[in-house]
């Protein structure tokens, strides 16, 4: 992992505030120039700089350099495939109960953004298993995440295929879903999860909720289900000025949580 008290290096990941605070997400270069309404910025005046320098454009505009944090990166990358919100992302961990040294199998590596939250949440005495069927969408998502956090891909293992091959082999503690149909992967879920496992999906339409929680139901080896949206609104504060947002981060999919139990066995007399 990068330390954050070191100055950025060349190929670092770096973050630059403009005055009206939007932020332009770069990687350090020698040589290199970043461009923007506000003038240029040579990459030369950032290397050897320290987090939280404030530095001029050409034209005298103060920016403010910074590493990106996850959520800042992941809505500003450049991704592949679609990405879940961090939003989404920070509720799936935490209703998924993710935690340091545990297995988790993934579905959907997509971006990279989920498998890279994951990772951080098991740390370094854990697993996370990110399975994706396009080898194009898998590659993309392993150079954003050691863009990122070069540490970071030695807690993932890479597999392409199908999940539910995954989750049969590992029988992980907890299985977590960004895939078009979770509900194939349920079955197996079912017969292979320890008791006690969580198993996690994130999907954007209501017929995809309805059909994941009937094969839920179906197995009958799981309880506590659960599904919901995560709503977002920003508030814009100025001094006595305080008022919401206009515009807000409203739905963009749902979460679906059941907890694995053991099937309740007959005790012959």
């Amino acid at each position: 992992m990068t330390d954050p008290g070191r100055p950025f290096g060349a190929g670092d990941l770096c973050l630059l505030h403009d005055v009206r605070d939007r932020r332009h997400l770069i990687e350090l270069q020698p040589s290199a120039t970043f461009h923007f309404d506000k003038g240029t910025v040579a990459h030369d005046d950032l290397i050897g700089a320290h987090e939280g320098v404030t530095i001029r454009s050409s034209k005298s505009s103060p920016l403010v350099a910074l590493r990106p944090g996850y959520a800042d990166y992941v809505l500003t990358m450049r991704r592949g495939a679609a990405v879940m919100y961090p939003k989404d992302t920070a509720a799936m961990l935490m209703w998924a109960d993710l935690g340091p040294g545990m297995t988790v199998v993934e579905g959907g590596t997509g971006s990279g953004a989920l498998a890279m939250a994951a990772a951080r949440a098991v740390g370094v005495g854990g697993r996370v298993v990110s399975v994706e069927r396009r080898d194009d969408h898998q590659r993309h998502a392993r150079r954003l995440i050691d863009a990122f956090a070069p540490g970071v891909p030695d807690v993932i293992e890479f597999r392409l295929g199908d999940v539910a091959d995954a989750i049969a082999d590992i029988a992980p503690d907890r299985v977590v879903l960004d895939i078009p149909e979770p509900w194939s992967a349920v079955p197996v879920a079912a017969d292979h999860l320890p008791g006690g496992a969580v198993f996690a999906c994130y999907v954007p339409t209501v017929p995809q909720v309805q059909q994941v929680r009937q094969t839920l139901d179906e197995t009958g080896v799981f309880l506590g289900v659960d599904t919901f949206e995560v709503l977002m609104r920003h508030w814009e504060i100025d001094g006595r000025s305080v008022r919401p947002e206009h515009r807000m981060v409203g739905h963009t999919g749902f979460v679906t949580v059941a907890r694995r139990r053991i099937r309740l066995q007959r005790l012959d007399d």
